[in-house]
């Protein structure tokens, strides 16, 4: 498989005057989603209108942007892949469509609409995305009928002159989440947009559930039968950000459960004196880590304010030197000290090896790696984790080998159940693609 192009965020508002500057603050709460590129569409009940950027939110939109984005609801967009929303003249009407997700078969089906006779403009995700629901006698039979044939995930927005449709993908993949403050009604991809804009959190859209949202507030139009749920693991331990609350479960909660059971596996086992975490995603497994084991708790990397997230870069190249940018070590913390690093988790092991030997060149004693994902086998087919099989350590190396790969004096990884059993979730409940290889569209597991 190559590689996997999802990392997004969706926001979505009715009821507000000044629309497109609450979205444009709500898509910065979710900028952590994707940073190559940004957009927002607007509606004043008579048309749609929209602006999109490469780059990120803060850095893009203008204030001319704003006095064309007019209108009092409207939807937007961050992303690593590509510009969303985009507007779209139909059947159905003018309408503007953003996504969030994966479409697994979406080559296949793009060239199945090309011999039917539709035509492409850049054979994107989103464009194809926006062509099945235009088969529909509606928005709501348009959505039924993506889910009758793609293969993958989505967290879906359609933004329209009367209002906003908000659907989940019958699996519940990525996160879609309802909130609302007097009245204004939002939909995002994380409750921390909802949060910081003061906004009460009504609900989680249901796996499989169309939401219509307008002026009256949320009406669901219909929930599309799914045999079982299948949320994202690996949301809970690395995309989301830790104050976000997913289908009922903090992130926060959630990654100190993480570090918890790797500490219960080195109770009684390890002397180590300090516990560190590899910022940012490591920070909520490494405070699990001190709380069960009591092990005080120190940073022993500073984090450059101004980087991104590493794993969300667009290469190979990019997520290397924004991984060697954004941490410095803070070699006080570190010398003479016995560490015991926690991580979410080792994709190739170059990065993890890095600040292992930039921990021992800063005078560390020893350099224990604990890491709160179990072994990666598989690249993500319905979102971003991992991209490529060549890419996995652990394909192609034994836990032993890793260990002395990334020169660490021991490494322990989160069982799958101990993974499972911090997330208080049935494995049925949950996506483990990238761990057990199963697939919820019943396609044998794949090795």
């Amino acid at each position: 498989m190559g590689e996997t192009e999802d990392y997004c965020g969706v926001f979505g508002l009715y009821g507000s005057k000044n629309c497109a500057r609450k979205i444009h603050h709500a898509l910065h709460f979710l900028q952590h989603r994707g940073q190559q590129y940004c957009g927002i569409a607007t509606s004043d009940g008579k048309e749609v209108i929209i602006q999109s950027h490469k780059g990120r939110v803060d850095h893009t939109f203008t204030r001319d942007d704003f006095e064309v984005l007019t209108g009092n609801f409207g939807i937007g967009h961050v992303s690593l892949r590509d510009r969303q929303p985009m507007t779209l003249h139909s059947k159905l009407g003018d309408f503007a469509i953003c996504f969030n997700g994966n479409i697994v078969n979406a080559e296949e089906l793009i060239q199945e609409l090309k011999s039917q006779g539709y035509s492409f403009w850049l054979d994107s995700q989103v464009e194809l995305l926006s062509k099945l629901v235009t088969q529909g006698k509606d928005f709501v039979e348009g959505v039924e009928q993506v889910t009758k044939k793609i293969e993958g995930s989505y967290s879906l927005l359609i933004l329209t002159p009367k209002g906003i449709f908000a659907a989940r993908d019958k699996f519940g993949f990525k996160p879609l989440i309802l909130g609302e403050n007097g009245g204004e009604f939002a939909v995002a991809s994380e409750s921390r947009a909802l949060q910081n804009l003061d906004m009460k959190i009504t609900r989680d859209v249901k796996p499989g559930e169309i939401v219509f949202i307008d002026g009256g507030g949320f009406k669901t139009l219909k929930t599309l039968e799914s045999e079982r749920t299948a949320f994202c693991a690996f949301e809970w331990a690395y995309t989301a950000s830790v104050d976000s609350v997913i289908d009922g479960l903090s992130v926060d909660k959630a990654r100190n459960k993480m570090g918890a059971m790797l500490a219960k596996r080195d109770k009684g086992k390890l002397q180590a004196d300090i516990v560190a975490p590899v910022p940012n995603s490591g920070i909520g497994h490494a405070e699990g880590y001190h709380l069960e084991s009591k092990l005080p708790l120190k940073s022993v990397f500073l984090v450059d304010r101004y980087g991104d997230r590493s794993y969300t870069q667009a290469t190979q190249e990019e997520r290397d030197r924004e991984a060697k940018n954004k941490l410095s070590v803070l070699k006080d913390a570190a010398e003479g000290k016995k560490i015991v690093l926690c991580d979410d988790s080792i994709v190739r092991g170059t990065q993890i090896r890095e600040k292992v030997k930039e921990l021992k060149k800063a005078g560390a004693k020893e350099v224990h790696v604990r890491v709160a994902c179990p072994p990666l086998m598989h690249p993500c087919r319905f979102g971003t984790s991992t991209r490529d099989y060549d890419e996995l350590a652990a394909r192609k190396m034994s836990v032993e080998e890793i260990c002395k790969h990334i020169e660490a004096d021991s490494l322990i990884y989160n069982t799958l159940e101990d993974f499972v059993k911090a997330l208080g979730r049935e494995k049925n409940e949950l996506c483990l693609y990238c761990w057990d290889g199963k697939s919820p569209f019943k396609k044998k597991k794949e090795d």
